[in-house]
């Protein structure tokens, strides 16, 4: 049974409106961070990673003393320049300067909501 042309005069601009919204809503996600703030550790894995959205994916072992069991540190790469900067620390001790943006609706931009902006080796 094919859709009445009022129902789909009606839909078309609903459905536009949602969309609308859901691409302001990412949008508002990406641009905000929630909280900002570094952290040092080892670098133990950056690598490129998803089905259809291939995202940078990384990965650093903080260690508060020597000898404790370390916390992983799992974090996302949007940035080309960053993703250099890290393949070239890769085992390295590094500080990493991230913004935590909560609620992007996708994998798409990254799995983790933890964005890495800078990169710096630490000592």
């Amino acid at each position: 049974m094919p859709i009445p042309k009022r129902a789909a005069v009606l839909l078309l601009p609903l459905i536009g409106g949602v969309v609308v919204l859901f691409a302001l809503y990412t949008w508002i996600t990406l641009s905000y961070s929630y909280s900002e703030g570094t952290r040092a550790g080892y670098l133990q894995k950056l690598s490129k990673k998803g089905w259809i959205c291939k995202t940078w994916e990384g990965e650093i072992l903080l260690s508060s003393m020597p000898g404790a069991i370390p916390e992983r540190f799992t974090f996302s790469v949007r940035d080309e320049q960053v993703v250099k900067q890290l393949e070239a620390a890769t085992g390295k001790r590094v500080l990493l300067v991230y913004a935590q943006h909560k609620g992007v609706p996708s994998d798409c931009f990254g799995e983790t909501e933890y964005f890495i902006e800078k990169v710096t080796l630490s000592q």
